[in-house]
């Protein structure tokens, strides 16, 4: 299961970095390959894993140049997350998830909102049955997040926040993990008193968006999702290197 694939690799790299491999300004598409292939180098025994989104998959096409890049990533025995926040009704979201499992992908993002049945069972279903990852969005890292991850609802006849909703959910439907913005380190203690040690945080928002590597940690996540801070830095490998010194006072791999 993916759960286990990414914790062999966090503790083989003594790492807990997901890099988001979130590639822009290249028209190219064998430049970008290349600049992509080029950073997994220097930096793939300093994470434990690779995030790609829609930054390199409608460029590169997801069975043009993104299914070669998740061979060269596996190549370092990391696994590979898309994040693609699936969003829609059962039977499209079965073709979604189908196609980034036969691209290679080990783990697929979802949105929480579109609901079970006929919304993400399926993707559940198809995912734990060969051995991949589903990992559920339960509060964002950017600023507007808050308009409706913080809205209160009605359930079960009590008043909750969205996104603690969303992490109750998560549990439910045994997912495989679960996205809170390291913008929001008192969200993280929030949802992971909901979780305890049955479900991972993965947590976007580190450097560049303003998150922290000490308050992400101490409040409970345990994977820590960064792109812009390491691959937009001078030296993608002495970034990675001072986040990994920090992360470790607080965490072990």
């Amino acid at each position: 299961m993916f759960k286990h694939q990414i914790e062999i690799s966090a503790k083989r790299n003594n790492s807990n970095i997901v890099l988001a491999l979130d590639l822009t300004g290249e028209r190219n598409k064998e430049k970008l390959l290349s600049k992509s292939m080029s950073l997994l180098d220097k930096l793939s025994n300093l994470v434990c894993a690779v995030k790609i989104n829609r930054h390199l998959t409608l460029p590169l096409g997801l069975f043009d140049g993104v299914d070669k890049l998740i061979k060269f990533i596996h190549k370092f025995e990391l696994p590979v997350i898309m994040d693609c926040k699936i969003n829609d009704v059962g039977s499209t979201n079965l073709i979604i998830a189908k196609n980034y499992f036969e691209a290679g992908f080990d783990a697929v993002t979802v949105n929480p909102v579109v609901g079970w049945v006929e919304g993400l069972k399926p993707v559940f279903d198809l995912a734990h049955k060969n051995g991949k990852g589903v990992i559920t969005i339960v509060y964002m890292s950017h600023k507007g997040a808050k308009e409706f991850y913080e809205r209160k609802i009605i359930d079960d006849g009590k008043l909750k926040s969205q996104y603690k909703i969303f992490a109750e959910k998560s549990l439910k439907w045994k997912a495989d993990g679960v996205v809170v913005g390291a913008t929001k380190p008192q969200k993280i203690g929030e949802v992971k008193k909901i979780l305890g040690e049955k479900i991972p945080i993965y947590s976007p928002g580190i450097g560049f968006q303003g998150g922290k590597v000490k308050n992400t940690l101490l409040k409970g996540a345990k994977f820590l999702i960064v792109g812009r801070t390491i691959i937009n830095s001078k030296n993608p490998r002495v970034e990675a290197e001072k986040i990994l010194e920090e992360a470790s006072k607080f965490i072990r791999f």
